[in-house]
């Protein structure tokens, strides 16, 4: 759908402006014309939002589209449809590809793709090292005028200090940030869920939340010495959080997010059924991520880290995997899930619960994302005349049961498959276009 559109009776919220009213929004040529109330143009078509919110589109700065080397699990093209159907507008990919996003040809070959295959807009973020070896920085200067919006190893950290530090030296000349994956391996190393009292019982060798507290502290301590933008990605722990907390009071340039499911299992999801929640002695693969879920209390430091603001933002880190590659031993299967269908339903159990207020999810989900990255070319995570219209329209009443056959995603590795969530998504309009509809959208003309 290209042709003019006119959103009407939907609760508009937009933090990013302190925006929350009835009204309505019109499209015109894929941008935003008017945003008012009774508006009205005959023969165009119409959708009655009435009952439904209209929020700015999702922004996921963390996500793995897979595309080159590794199309068996997800591309460019499943991805984005899957992004879509959860309310993103734009997701940044990481570059743990193969070859590694550590090249011009490797960022060109991804703004091609996108160009033709996407659904939504894609950002490419370009390696810190070359091969994501951890040995020898990229030729950041060179990923950064192909169009890279920031740098990361992720999927592995950068082990040497001194190669960081020079890295985020390149970095801040550049003023773009450092998005890090915090992990200590020599902690981490052959370790497969967190270190507790569940990794005990199940004989499963754990990950120390020290393995990725201590990264973040020397992270923020080179961040300190260069002025580099660092942004802690999928933090779990709540020493990182009070790491983090403590870095943004004395001035560095700290910001951090955190993921649906860091926020709302712990530990124990590896081993008890969410549904019938009855303990199995068949460890559950889909909950195994790194870093791993964490505790009860960690979940609480983490949420009143997005209600403060400390952490400045929701990211999925949809991991997407095939079925062999989670259908084994836990100790041989991969880590990740795909997170792109279910997040706003399970997020939206934390708003059900009173634990996050839905404007501050909204907030996490769009401008917040704009904030970290400086994002440009229209991209700004507000709702604006003359922007692209990048909406999200969503029902916080509508219940829906999770069902990863169902997944656009090539990945169906849920940990969320079978709950029952309230909240979804109904449609995604990207620059203007229709980039995804629940059949529940009503459009009359």
């Amino acid at each position: 759908m290209s042709a003019d559109i006119l959103i009407k009776n939907a609760r508009i919220i937009d933090p990013g402006q302190g925006i929350d009213l009835t009204g309505d929004i019109l499209i015109s040529n894929g941008l935003i014309k008017t945003i008012g109330k009774n508006l009205a143009k005959p023969d165009l078509m119409t959708i009655d939002a009435a009952g439904l919110i209209a929020c700015p589109g999702f922004i996921d700065l963390h996500c793995h589209l897979r595309e080159p080397g590794f199309e068996e699990k997800e591309n460019i093209a499943t991805g984005t449809s899957a992004a879509a159907r959860g309310g993103f507008t734009t997701v940044c990919c990481m570059p743990n590809t193969n070859p590694p996003l550590d090249n011009v040809a490797a960022i060109d070959y991804i703004k091609n793709i996108a160009a033709s295959k996407a659904r939504i807009s894609v950002l490419a973020v370009g390696c810190i090292t070359k091969g994501r070896a951890g040995k020898e920085i990229s030729e950041m200067a060179e990923l950064a005028r192909a169009g890279c919006i920031g740098f990361s190893d992720d999927g592995s950290p950068v082990p040497s200090s001194r190669i960081m530090s020079l890295a985020m030296e390149y970095a801040a000349m550049l003023d773009l940030p450092i998005i890090d994956h915090c992990e200590d391996l020599e902690l981490t190393r052959a370790g497969q869920m967190n270190d507790g009292w569940v990794a005990a019982r199940l004989g499963l060798k754990g990950i120390p939340a020290a393995a990725e507290e201590s990264i973040v502290a020397r992270d923020i301590t080179l961040a300190e010495m260069t002025g580099v933008r660092l942004h802690i990605t999928h933090v779990s722990t709540a020493g990182s959080v009070e790491l983090i907390k403590q870095a943004k009071e004395r001035g560095i340039k700290v910001t951090a997010d955190v993921t649906p499911h860091h926020l709302t299992l712990t530990e124990e999801r590896v081993m008890r059924n969410p549904v019938t929640t009855a303990i199995s002695l068949v460890y559950d693969t889909n909950a195994k991520i790194n870093p791993p879920l964490r505790s009860d209390r960690d979940i609480e430091i983490l949420l009143s880290a997005v209600n403060d603001g400390t952490i400045d933002a929701v990211a999925t880190d949809h991991a997407p995997h095939t079925r062999e590659d989670k259908l084994c031993e836990f100790e041989a299967a991969a880590f990740g899930i795909s997170g792109f269908e279910t997040a706003f339903g399970v997020l939206m159990t934390l708003v059900n619960s009173g634990k996050v207020s839905l404007n501050r999810l909204i907030e996490c989900l769009t401008v917040g994302p704009v904030k970290i990255l400086g994002l440009k070319g229209g991209i700004t995570g507000i709702l604006k005349p003359a922007m692209p219209a990048d909406i999200t329209l969503l029902d916080i009443n509508k219940e829906w049961t999770v069902d990863a056959r169902n997944f656009l995603s090539k990945g169906k590795n849920t940990p969320y498959d079978g709950q029952l969530l309230k909240g979804m998504v109904v449609a995604t309009f990207h620059k203007g276009k229709l980039a995804y509809k629940d059949g529940s959208l009503r459009i009359a003309k």
